[in-house]
Parts: structure tokens; C-alpha cells; sequence
């Protein structure tokens, strides 16, 4: 089986019903009555109905990219993701995370099914989802990470691929929330704390002798914990093929010399990794 970056993109799976896109009198129907019976509003467009509408969600990007951050972290090997982190795919992301709108598991898991098949990486492939910190899992009562790399796996088996997801990685205590901190500060609340158990190692070792490994998250930001992903994987001897993304940040560059304007980076478009 072809293995094309893209082969993803162009298979659907048809007993999904949220990558159907038409929009006929009788999905406002039903998603009317939806809104009356339980308030729903489309997290894109604020619609009644569905927490994704239809036109929404046949507005989702269907072409991943390199999204190499500025700068990038030294080593890593190439991101994917399908869109930047603003708009739609923002209110997506933070809605399944925060608020734990699980309807938004299944058209996610399609954006980060697509990224991991554009990695290029050969089969059989292991899905490594990005350990979440055991105190998030524990207040949101749900791995938001894990769950979206659950359901890519689910898309990427319908449509031909050999493909399993494995959570390989465990958090060291003492890491931070993110949220706020820059590339310095995220590189070094970071730094060590994720592992790969030998228990883990060994069982992976037993069922999985030649597979290759995509790391999964749901945003990069500035590839601190892609890289820290792939390091822990890297340290006890496993080659990772990849990085898979739902999205990607974009990022301001520094003012460039002589005073000209600042330039807004978007990874996702980033065929060639930076050099500054």
C-alpha cells in the first residue's frame, strides 16, 4: 500500500457522518431541534445545532504542511499540521480540551489523521500520543491527546493503513502549565520530563519489531514538547518519523534590521525548516 504524504487527505470513511458536508433543509431541521431541546451553537459560527455545523465543517483545511516553528527546536525531526491555530480549528481545539465537547473528537481526529499520514511514514505505524500532565487528566476527567489519537488511528485502519497507538511516553513530575510561557521557558519546564518506562519499552519491543513512530498533539507551539517527545523516545533507542499536528501556531518574528515591519510566521505554511 502507497504511503503517498497525502493518501490520507483523499479517503473518507463513509460511516462517519461529520465528513459529510451537504447542507439540506432537513440538517436545519434537525438542527433545530437540537438547539431547542439542548442549546447546542456551532463552536465556529455560534449557529444552532451541532457543535459543528456542516458548513464549518466542510471549511476545515484537507492539506497538511510542514509546520516548522520559529525557530525550531535543534533535531526535530518534520512537523505536520493542517491549519493555523486561530479561527474554527482554534474554537475546536479549546472546546474538545476545556470543555470537553467529545462530538469534536471525530472531525479533529481527522485533521490529525491526515497530518500523520502526510509525515510519510512507513508501515506499520504507532501513534504515540503527547502525555498529558496526570493533574489536567485528573481535573478534566478526560486525555483530550490521547482520545484524538485514538480516533485517528480508528481513520487511518478504515482507509487500508497498519496502524496502532501505543502510550509509550509517562510525565516526571514537576512540569508547569504552558500556557503564557515563551520558547526559553517551555524548553526548560520541558527539559526531562517525559520517559519511556522499561515495562512499557519491553512490552512495545514484544509486539511492535519494526514500526514506525509519529508523535501526536493536538497544537505546536513553539516544538518544545515535540521535541521532548521525540528525545524520550530517542533515549531508549526508538526512531521517530514524525510529528503530527492539528495545528500550528503563529508566531510574530523579531523586527527585522533597519526598522522594517514585524513578520507573522505561519508554520503550517512552512515547507523548509527555519534558519535564524
Amino acid at each position: 500500500m502507497s504511503n503517498a504524504p497525502v493518501s490520507c487527505c483523499d479517503r473518507r470513511v463513509a460511516d462517519d457522518p461529520l465528513l459529510d458536508s451537504p447542507d439540506d433543509p432537513s440538517d436545519r431541521l434537525s438542527d433545530a431541534l437540537v438547539d431547542l431541546l439542548l442549546g447546542g451553537r456551532c463552536v465556529g459560527c455560534a449557529r444552532p445545532g451541532r457543535v459543528l455545523c456542516r458548513p464549518c465543517d466542510a471549511g476545515l483545511p484537507d492539506r497538511p504542511h510542514p509546520a516548522w516553528p520559529t525557530p525550531a527546536p535543534s533535531g526535530l525531526v518534520t512537523p505536520w499540521a493542517l491549519a493555523p491555530y486561530d479561527g474554527v480549528v482554534r474554537a475546536m481545539v479549546v472546546a474538545h480540551k476545556e470543555h470537553r465537547l467529545l462530538a469534536l473528537r471525530a472531525p479533529l481526529g481527522v485533521l490529525l489523521a491526515r497530518a500523520a499520514a502526510a509525515t510519510g511514514a512507513g508501515e506499520p505505524v504507532v501513534l504515540v500520543p503527547v502525555p498529558s500532565r496526570p493533574a489536567s487528566v485528573r481535573q478534566r476527567g478526560y486525555d483530550p491527546t490521547h482520545a484524538l489519537t485514538a480516533h485517528a488511528a480508528l481513520l487511518l485502519r478504515a482507509t487500508g493503513w497498519d496502524v496502532a497507538v501505543r502510550r509509550l511516553l509517562h510525565s516526571r513530575p514537576g512540569v508547569v502549565d504552558q500556557a503564557g510561557l515563551g520558547a526559553e521557558a517551555r524548553a526548560a519546564n520541558l527539559a526531562g520530563s517525559m520517559c519511556c518506562p522499561t515495562s512499557v519499552l519491553r512490552r512495545f519491543a514484544t509486539r511492535h519489531r519494526r514500526a514506525s513512530l509519529v508523535v501526536c498533539d493536538d497544537v505546536l507551539t513553539t516544538g518544545a514538547t515535540a521535541r521532548e517527545a521525540q528525545r524520550a523516545l530517542e533515549a531508549v533507542g526508538l526512531a521517530v518519523a514524525g510529528i503530527a499536528t492539528v495545528a500550528a501556531t503563529r508566531r510574530r518574528l523579531p523586527t527585522a534590521r533597519g526598522g522594517g515591519p514585524d513578520r507573522l510566521s505561519d508554520p503550517a505554511l512552512s515547507s523548509q525548516p527555519p534558519t535564524d
